[in-house]
C-alpha cells in the first residue's frame, strides 16, 4: 500500500513540476528551463545527500549516468513532438508507452502480480490516456515524424525507470545526484551550441541580451528543477518497496498534477473525459493498495 501512495504522489508531483516548466518555458526557451531545472534539482539533491546518504559504487555512478543520458533524450523529444503537436494525442502517447515499457521488463523480468493487479493496471493505463486527453479545437492528425518523437520520448522515459530501479539499494540518492549532473551538463552543452549558432548570424538579426535570455523565467525554472528531485526521489523510494510494474503504470498518471493545477492556478476547465480518467485513477489505486 505504502509504495502505491508514494507512486501516485510522485506522479502528482511530477505534474506540478511539468506546470511549473510549461509555464517558465512560455517566457523562456523551453531548452533553457530544462538545463536550469536540472541545474537546482542536482543542487537541491546535493544538499539533501549528507542527510539521506548513499553508498558511493561503480555501479551506482554508471546506472546513474546512463539514466541521466536517457533523462536528457526523454525530455529533447518530448518538447521536440509535443511542439509540433497535437498535444492532445501525443502527450499521452508519451504516457502510455513510458509506462508499457518498464511494466513489459518487469513482467518478462519474473514479476509475479496477482489477477485484481492486472485490473488495476490495465485501468490506471486507461486514466492515463483520459487524463492527458487535452480538447483541442481543429487538432490534426500527427505526422509519423510527431508519433515516433513520442513513442521515442515515452519509450526513453521507461527506460529511465527501469536503469533507476536497477541501481544497488544501498545506493541512497547517488545515482539521482549523478543523474542530474549528467543532465545538467548535456542540456547546458546543448543551450551553448544553439547560442553559438545564434552568434553566428547576421549583425542584422536581433540577438537577446543575456538578461532577456534567461531571467523572465528563471525562478519557475528553478522551482521546477527541485520540484522534479522531489518527485524523483519519491519514485526511488516506490521502486524501492515496490513492483516497477506497478511503479511505472502508476508515475505515469504525472498529467493528473499538471491539470489540477492547470484548473487551480489557471482556472482552466478540467474536461468531463479528463474528470472520468482521474476517477479511474482513483479506482485503480485503491484496487492496488488493497491487492
Amino acid at each position: 500500500m505504502l509504495s502505491v501512495i508514494i507512486g501516485i504522489s510522485s506522479a502528482l508531483i511530477y505534474g506540478a513540476a511539468d506546470f511549473l516548466g510549461g509555464t517558465a518555458s512560455r517566457r523562456i526557451s523551453p531548452v533553457r528551463v530544462t538545463a536550469v531545472a536540472a541545474a537546482a534539482g542536482l543542487v537541491a539533491l546535493l544538499i539533501t545527500l549528507p542527510f539521506v546518504g548513499g553508498a558511493w559504487s561503480t555501479e551506482a555512478v554508471l546506472l546513474g549516468a546512463l539514466s541521466g543520458v536517457t533523462g536528457a533524450v526523454a525530455i529533447g523529444l518530448l518538447y521536440a513532438c509535443l511542439a509540433i503537436g497535437p498535444m492532445s494525442i501525443l502527450s499521452p502517447l508519451t504516457a502510455v508507452v513510458s509506462a508499457i515499457v518498464p511494466l513489459t521488463i518487469g513482467l518478462v523480468g519474473g514479476e509475479r502480480l496477482q489477477p485484481i493487479d492486472y485490473l488495476a493496471l490495465g485501468l490506471a493505463l486507461v486514466a492515463v490516456v483520459l487524463v492527458g486527453f487535452v480538447p483541442e479545437k481543429g487538432a490534426v492528425r500527427p505526422s509519423l515524424r510527431g508519433v515516433l518523437m513520442a513513442v521515442g520520448s515515452g519509450a526513453a522515459i521507461g527506460l529511465f525507470l527501469v536503469i533507476i530501479d536497477q541501481t544497488p539499494d544501498d545506493s541512497g540518492l547517488v545515482p539521482l545526484v549523478v543523474n542530474r549532473a549528467v543532465g545538467a551538463a548535456l542540456l547546458f552543452a546543448v543551450v551553448g551550441l544553439l547560442a553559438l549558432r545564434r552568434s553566428s548570424r547576421s549583425q542584422s538579426d536581433r540577438i537577446e541580451t543575456p538578461a532577456a535570455a534567461w531571467l523572465p523565467g528563471l525562478r519557475l525554472a528553478i522551482l521546477c528543477g527541485i520540484v522534479d528531485a522531489v518527485a524523483n526521489t519519491g519514485l526511488l523510494i516506490g521502486l524501492r518497496l515496490g513492483e516497477l510494474s506497478v511503479m511505472a503504470v502508476l508515475t505515469a498518471l504525472y498529467p493528473a498534477g499538471t491539470i489540477i493545477l492547470a484548473a487551480v492556478v489557471l482556472k482552466e476547465r478540467i474536461a468531463p473525459v479528463q474528470i472520468v480518467g482521474l476517477v479511474l485513477a482513483v479506482a485503480a489505486g485503491a484496487m492496488l493498495a488493497l491487492a
